[in-house]
């Protein structure tokens, strides 16, 4: 399992080249990055450039956010399609063939029904185009029961549901983005994902819940750094992950205010520590 730095999931505004030096220099063993700015940077050193980038400060490439607006216009959505091959091509080249997005749980004007097969026509051509090129697609399900109770309809809010919702793509590469705040709001469990197979899961999200509050009265956008508050068994959850041989990367997506009006360097130093401390508590160190 790698610790995998995300700038921006701690409010850290960084280029490719920044997260990397930060990843270096506090510990980290991975970076996510967006895939247009390292075309745009391959244009201008080449793709050895910015595979340089990576290995000469020994550091993976972790996951790329997936580029195309499928919840918009169908126009939009269709020039995100049109420049997926030469993202996932680059990926590919670069050794990097992990992208990852969220569903929100619910919808005030699709139904059930009408929001998946929504999703299953937005996301299955991406889907098939990330498998020409060997890529693979995480879906995140979104757990608090705070978030989709404010719809009029309710969508898709479980492991369980998600994996529905992959399978149905057809395309064989799609899984779980697996986070465990949403794993804790959905009332699902370790042994849930004990049950899985390591290529269920394509990239993990760490981080604690709110103490004082209950699993359905946790906010989706307050949380804490792994470790912080105790309220979730981060550490048992690192040790279901390897036990069923899990080797991606696992960033930490707090959605702290407090992380975020640390300065920069101080709140990538906060969470490489917090990830430090869960990782020794899993017994991974």
């Amino acid at each position: 399992m790698l610790k995998n730095f995300n700038a921006g999931m701690i409010g850290v505004k960084a280029s490719l080249v920044q997260s990397i030096d930060y990843a270096r220099r506090h510990g980290f063993r991975s970076v996510d990055f967006s895939i247009t700015e390292a075309v745009t940077l391959a244009d201008e050193i080449g793709i050895d450039g910015v595979r340089a980038l990576f290995e000469d400060a020994d550091i993976f490439p972790g996951s790329w956010g997936f580029p195309i607006n499928f919840r918009q216009d169908e126009t939009t959505w269709r020039d995100g399609l049109m420049a997926l091959p030469r993202h996932a091509e680059f990926a590919l080249e670069l050794g990097c063939t992990r992208t990852a997005t969220w569903i929100m749980p619910g919808h005030d004007e699709l139904s059930f029904q009408e929001n998946f097969a929504f999703h299953t026509d937005r996301l299955r051509p991406a889907a098939q185009i990330l498998a020409d090129y060997g890529c693979r697609l995480g879906l995140e399900f979104i757990g608090p029961k705070t978030l989709r109770s404010s719809r009029k309809y309710n969508f898709i809010h479980t492991m369980d549901g998600m994996l529905a919702l992959a399978a149905a793509m057809g395309t064989g590469n799609v899984g779980l983005l697996l986070d465990l705040f949403h794993l804790y709001t959905s009332h699902g469990s370790l042994d849930d994902v004990r049950k899985l197979h390591r290529d269920d899961i394509v990239v993990v999200h760490i981080n604690d819940a709110i103490a004082g509050r209950a699993p359905d009265e946790q906010i989706d956008n307050e949380r804490a750094l792994p470790g912080e508050t105790g309220v979730m068994d981060i550490a048992g959850f690192l040790q279901t992950l390897r036990d069923i041989y899990y080797e991606g990367p696992i960033t930490t997506e707090p959605f702290s205010q407090r992380v975020r009006d640390m300065e920069d360097e101080a709140a990538v130093r906060a969470t490489s520590a917090a990830m430090d401390a869960v990782w020794q508590q899993a017994g991974l160190l």
